[in-house]
This record gives structure tokens, C-alpha cells and sequence, in this order.
């Protein structure tokens, strides 16, 4: 039997999935000669529900145990729903990023609740960093500004949370890592202590240009080097299964942060592509080429990909608040009762009747990073009602990332003529319509949307072989929307945009 299918992990913030993918060999054209691409098809499917923690005010966390256990249940299942291991080559991972896990290297056992990206602690930690004059320093050698959205933050906590970790992690008896290295870890059986450099690239640690971690950033925020996985490409080998998991020692052959796989699950592969996720926040990255470009804009410089000597840098802007906004119309205003009922409402009115909505429910991010912004409406009159707010919850979407593309354009990123997108908001033609005509760029949506377990299907079937290139183009043509508002008409709503902005963070001042 023929191994031609990639078993995909997509380790989320809110659930755990596993798909099988059934590469299917064809003729690629590359800048390089003719090359061996493949159709992806998903054979199989499964996925668990990830419970939330919220022990303080900010605080989020989740159970690294119950990753690990929803990871491996999905697997099992996946490849008995596939027909069996014998037809799997190799696993790719993706994941929730930024997430910080400890871990006993000898039990192989979580020493803490993993600290997830959207939790606040270590404000104050990384406040004082700021202060102190080291972000241009940090900001300079990774692409990261000073937040505690970021890994190394929440591991110099944990190194503290949990009595005598510091000690031991300097010795080599307490392992450090994000959600990638630590489902490496559990999948080999300890054998494997390594990360992707993408996942790498979001801990503050390490040096964008070297892929490498820094030892000077290590001692700034008190994280020892000893603790931490060794780096390395997203396509690399990074282990091989125990076998008494799955029944078989399949290699681990690809590896990307979450946002980064939906990059290559895209083929968002040359400087100036760009694709933004419409989730419950929404993150913009944009392919920059093969040297970093230091943001003046508040953009993170990060990692797009590096896979055999392949290497592209992106810039990235985070959007807090998407398809949570919907969902607050749903579950907090209850003016509707399914999100897909947003749109046909929306379209009820001719226009937005002045009425903005600035989605500021956990702060704004990129680019003004308010972390004390709260959401704010403008433009209230007599005549506004439900619609109103359904529809400027709408076109926030599409306001914030125009502020994103313009902080690109300071940047002096390649302009880009085409957004790629994926994520459940996508399926609404009225919002997607409208990012096209605020943003007047082509907008196209694919077929398949789970691009981020296609991306890390991706990279695994180049790692092992199964192709030589890492995207072709699918059989199944995108949905293309195209900008067609009057310039005048755009002006005049971004304006009134602007306006809402500036009082939501003078409101949080």
C-alpha cells in the first residue's frame, strides 16, 4: 500500500484537530524547472473541543495534559478512519502560537497550566523592560515589540510559578517550550526537544536573522538557554513517533506556527503576498522576501517560513477583535440569533448611517496597540437600530485591516494587488465585498478554507518527498471579490473610521 498521506495536527486555541491528507502527485512549474507538486485532498477528520481556564482577571491558560491526550485520541482516529499507518509517509504539526508550556523532563509531565498568547500577567513585566529603554533592543534583533503576548514573558513566570523550576530547568530537568515543541516532545517520546523556527520567531528570543536563540535575551528576561528546544526548519526531520502510539514510527516532518501555515497553505510564497485569518481575532501576514523589514509602524517583524534553504520574512499585524465582534452581537446584544444572519441584515440598510463600531473588547492591536481600549459605538441618532450595529460590526473588518495595509505601506512592504483570506467570516459576501472596496485590493477566498492544517500538510510532504515544491495551484477555482466603491464614498467613511478610533483610545486614557 502506497504511504501518500499526510496525518495533519492543528492544535488550536479553542479546539484540537487532526486530518488526514491524501497527496496526489502532479506536474508543478517552478522559477527552477519542472518539479513534482500535489493535490491535497482531506480523507479524514477530527477534532476535540480545547477547555478555557480563566483563573484571574487576564489570565487565560489550558491544560498541556488535555492537549496532548486530545492530540493523540484525534490521531488515532484520523488513522483508523484513513484505513491505517501503513498509508501515512509523515505528520505535520501547527499550532496555537505563543503559548508557553513547562514540563518535568524526566515524567514528561506538565509542571503548570500552559499561559496561553491572549493572557495579560506579565504586563507589568514586560512594562518594566520598556521602560527600562530594551525595547529597541528586542524590537531590533526579533521583529517583536515588548508585550506579554509573547513566549519569553510567560516562561521566566513559570520558571517562578513553580517551586525550584528555575533551579532544575538550568540543570536540564525542566523543559520549555511552545505547543509545537511539546507535542514533539510527547509524540517521540522525549526523545525530540525541538521547535520551528516560525514558532521560535514569536518567543522574543530569538534572533530573526540567525534563527537562532540569543543568549543576551535570555538573560534580559531571565529565561535560562538550557530549558529551551533547539531550532529548526519547518520542513526539517523533527523526530519520529514512538510507535506504540500510532503503530507505526512515522517521521515528523513539518512544523509552522499557525498563522504561518496558513502562509504557505496559500501559496503565499513571494514578497508581496499577503493573507489575512478571520477568526475570533484576525492576523494579517504579509510575505516581505528573504530579508526582515524592521516596522516603523508597529507591524511585528517575523518569520514566514524556512524550509531546505528556503527562508521568507513577513510582517504581521494582529486584529483583536472579528469574528468575536459577531459573536457579541449574537451571545451579548442577542440581535441575532446566528451569525449568518448578519449579513442579510446588514444589507438591509443603504448605507451605515454614520454609526462605527471600534471592536476594542480585549484592547486594539496592530497598529496602535491600545491594551487598555474598550469597544466603543459613534454615531448613535434616533433612526439607528439593530441593523446598525450589525453592520458596523461588519465593516470594522474591513476598517482595521485598511490599517493594517497602510501600516504595511509605511513600511515600505511590496505592495500587494491580491488578499488572500480565510476563516469562518469569510463566508459573508456583504463583509468580504466590503474589506475588498475599503482596502481596494482584490479579494480571493479558496475553496478549502482550513488552510492552516493544509499549510502544515504542506511542509510536511515536502520534508519527506511526497512533493518538491511547496504549493500548486488548487483544481477548485477561489471566490474573487473586487474593489468597486467610488473613491470619494471610501474617503468618507474611512475618515469617519478614524474618528471613532481616536475616541475609543481617548475614552481609555
Amino acid at each position: 500500500m502506497q504511504a501518500n498521506m499526510i496525518l495533519a495536527i492543528d492544535q488550536g486555541t479553542t479546539s484540537t484537530r487532526a486530518i488526514a491528507f491524501e497527496v496526489t502527485p502532479q506536474a508543478a512549474q517552478s522559477v527552477i524547472g519542472d518539479k513534482i507538486g500535489g493535490a491535497f485532498s482531506a480523507a479524514a477528520v477530527s477534532q476535540i473541543e480545547l477547555a478555557q481556564h480563566f483563573p484571574q482577571s487576564g489570565w487565560v491558560e489550558h491544560d498541556a495534559a488535555e492537549i496532548w491526550r486530545a492530540t493523540l485520541q484525534t490521531c488515532r482516529e484520523v488513522v483508523r478512519k484513513a484505513g491505517g499507518v501503513a498509508r501515512f509517509a509523515a505528520v505535520g504539526i501547527t499550532n496555537q502560537r505563543e503559548t508557553a508550556v513547562i514540563w518535568d523532563a524526566t515524567t514528561g509531565e506538565p509542571l503548570h497550566r500552559a499561559v496561553v498568547w491572549q493572557d495579560r500577567r506579565t504586563s507589568d513585566a514586560t512594562a518594566r523592560l520598556a521602560a527600562a529603554g530594551h525595547e529597541a533592543e528586542v524590537q531590533g534583533a526579533t521583529g517583536l515589540i515588548l508585550d506579554p503576548y509573547f513566549s519569553a514573558s510567560k516562561y521566566a513566570w513559570l520558571l517562578d510559578a513553580v517551586p525550584g523550576a528555575r533551579e532544575r530547568a538550568a540543570r536540564g530537568e525542566v523543559k520549555l517550550g511552545t505547543i509545537d515543541a511539546w507535542l514533539i516532545w510527547k509524540l517521540t517520546g522525549g526523545q525530540s526537544h525541538v521547535t520551528d523556527a516560525t514558532n521560535a520567531s514569536r518567543t522574543s528570543l530569538m534572533d530573526l536573522r540567525t534563527r537562532q536563540w540569543r543568549a543576551d535575551l535570555c538573560d534580559l528576561f531571565g529565561v535560562p538557554i538550557e530549558a529551551l528546544p533547539e531550532i529548526r526548519g519547518c520542513a526539517d526531520h523533527l523526530g519520529d513517533c514512538d510507535p506504540s502510539l500510532l503503530g507505526r514510527a512515522l517521521p515528523i516532518h513539518g512544523s509552522a506556527g499557525d498563522q504561518q501555515a496558513a502562509l504557505v497553505g496559500h501559496g503565499a510564497l513571494a514578497a508581496g503576498d499577503a493573507k489575512i485569518t478571520y477568526g475570533t481575532g484576525a492576523f494579517l501576514v504579509a510575505n516581505v522576501g528573504d530579508q526582515p523589514v524592521a516596522s516603523t509602524s508597529r507591524l511585528l517583524g517575523t518569520l514566514g517560513y524556512a524550509a531546505d534553504g528556503q527562508v521568507a520574512y513577513a510582517l504581521e499585524g494582529s486584529i483583536f477583535s472579528a469574528g468575536s465582534a459577531i459573536q457579541w452581537l449574537r451571545d451579548g446584544l442577542k440581535v441575532i440569533s446566528h451569525s449568518r444572519q448578519s449579513e442579510a441584515m446588514a444589507q438591509t440598510l443603504k448605507d451605515n448611517g454614520g454609526v462605527y463600531l471600534v471592536p476594542g473588547f480585549t484592547g486594539l492591536g496592530a497598529p496602535w496597540w491600545e491594551p487598555e481600549a474598550r469597544g466603543t459605538v459613534i454615531g448613535l441618532t434616533r433612526d439607528s437600530g439593530p441593523a446598525h450595529f450589525v453592520r458596523a460590526a461588519l465593516e470594522s473588518l474591513a476598517f482595521q485591516t485598511r490599517d493594517l495595509l497602510d501600516a504595511l505601506a509605511r513600511d515600505g512592504a511590496p505592495p500587494l494587488t491580491r488578499l488572500k483570506v480565510d476563516g469562518g467570516v469569510t463566508a459573508n459576501a456583504f463583509a468580504m465585498q466590503f474589506v475588498a472596496d475599503i482596502c481596494e485590493l482584490e479579494v480571493e477566498r479558496p475553496a478549502f478554507q482550513e488552510m492552516t492544517a493544509l499549510g502544515a500538510a504542506r511542509l510536511a510532504a515536502f520534508g519527506v518527498g511526497l512533493t518538491s515544491v511547496l504549493w500548486t495551484a488548487p483544481a477548485e477555482a477561489p471566490a474573487v471579490w473586487r474593489p468597486r466603491m467610488k473613491q470619494e464614498e471610501r474617503a468618507r467613511l474611512l475618515k469617519g473610521w478614524r474618528g471613532a478610533v481616536k475616541a475609543a483610545i481617548i475614552a481609555a486614557e
